[in-house]
């Protein structure tokens, strides 16, 4: 249950906001700023990059690390296969996991590790591999983690994780939280433009940053929930199975991790697919028992003390025009023929940067107010 009086209650907001989510949304601008402060210092800037690596792999761990391997995938794969190292173990603890690079790593390849924990000795493993074989090795991991004792100097290059401009936050929920993704990932994006693999100059990471904080501004917990987009959309997700549509490259990773953020988050599940691909994936559970009008048993029992039944909701997030060649519409026609209804979210006019920033702050705002709204109303 949705309590959604809480969204309209500020103050009862922050006091539900234990762990900090919604100030970590709201300060992902300056985690921008400071993380790409960082990379500066760090030297990423002064480096002299020979050519374009052969291909990048990415290792991590938690939902940030996850998102940050699929959002240098969508930007970065155009111009070199981008492969994510997945860990394996017997458990997700830090000291269980381990990562292995894959065989033909060598030399010419680039190596990126990003974690908000640092204390993963597996990770430090890794980097030690990469260094006998060869690979150039880049790590963002918290300024004091015996990763980066590891790995700085003759290992590889390390840039200090940008820590939350007011304090940390919760560490259990800080590899989701909304600051955490930027501050891993912005010193990447430098790195990549360093080596020619994509655009994302000084200025370019101030533009998303600006676009950060408009976006927070509009959908702060004190703008009232008619004229939030945030707070609309987890409004519209109450009670509901969230199918999260996608178009366009940038889209694609924003729509697999709100999925991800739902679930670590509020504990919510969502499947998240590609347009056109979504609509024969997804097509069935509109016709099914997921439908608005499915309700298979007796109409008239009493259903007092019943929850309301799980029915399907279309999230269409889409990061082009609506103009040219566009499987929305088609997309629109399929969920309103079957009764379903459709949240649409596209950003502003911008670069392609921008437009994945603002569209990541908005499901991230909107999974923190579904988290808190949905804990109060339990």
């Amino acid at each position: 249950m949705l309590d959604e009086s809480l969204l309209d209650a500020p103050e009862a907001l922050a006091r539900a906001d234990r762990r900090g989510l919604l100030r970590g949304a709201a300060e992902a601008g300056a985690r921008v700023r400071t993380a790409a402060r960082h990379a500066t210092e760090a030297g990423i800037a002064q480096l002299n990059p020979e050519g374009r690596p052969r291909a990048v792999l990415v290792a991590g761990s938690g939902t940030a690390a996850s998102g940050v391997a699929d959002l240098i995938t969508a930007l970065a794969g155009a111009s070199a296969p981008v492969t994510r190292i997945h860990p394996t173990g017997v458990a997700p603890a830090a000291g269980a996991m381990r990562w292995t690079l894959p065989g033909w790593a060598g030399s010419v390849d680039l190596l990126l590790i990003v974690t908000a924990d640092g204390s993963e000795p597996g990770l430090a493993l890794l980097a030690e591999q990469a260094y006998r074989r060869g690979c150039s090795v880049v790590a963002v991991t918290p300024r004091q983690s015996p990763l980066r004792e590891a790995i700085d100097g003759a290992h590889g290059l390390v840039v200090p994780m940008a820590s939350a401009p007011h304090g940390e936050y919760d560490a259990e929920t800080s590899a989701a939280g909304p600051g955490t993704l930027w501050a891993l990932f912005t010193p990447l994006l430098a790195l990549l433009d360093r080596v020619g693999l994509l655009t994302a100059s000084a200025e370019a990471l101030q533009s998303v940053a600006d676009r950060l904080d408009r976006t927070a501004e509009r959908c702060g917990p004190a703008i009232a929930t008619y004229s939030n987009p945030a707070k609309t959309l987890a409004a519209e997700l109450a009670d509901s199975l969230p199918l999260i549509w996608t178009e366009g490259d940038a889209a694609g990773p924003v729509g697999r991790r709100f999925a991800a953020v739902l679930a670590e988050l509020s504990g919510r599940p969502a499947l998240a697919a590609e347009l056109p691909e979504a609509l024969p994936a997804h097509g069935t559970l509109l016709a099914g028992t997921f439908a608005a009008g499915a309700d298979p048993d007796d109409f008239f029992r009493d259903r007092v003390d019943e929850p309301e039944p799980l029915h399907a909701r279309v999230v269409l997030l889409r990061d082009r025009p609506t103009g040219g060649l566009s499987a929305a519409p088609a997309a629109r026609e399929l969920a309103l023929g079957h009764d379903t209804a459709i949240s649409e979210l596209e950003p502003d006019e911008g670069t392609e940067l921008e437009a994945l920033a603002e569209l990541l702050a908005v499901t991230d705002f909107a999974a923190v107010y579904l988290a808190l709204a949905s804990a109060a109303g339990a």
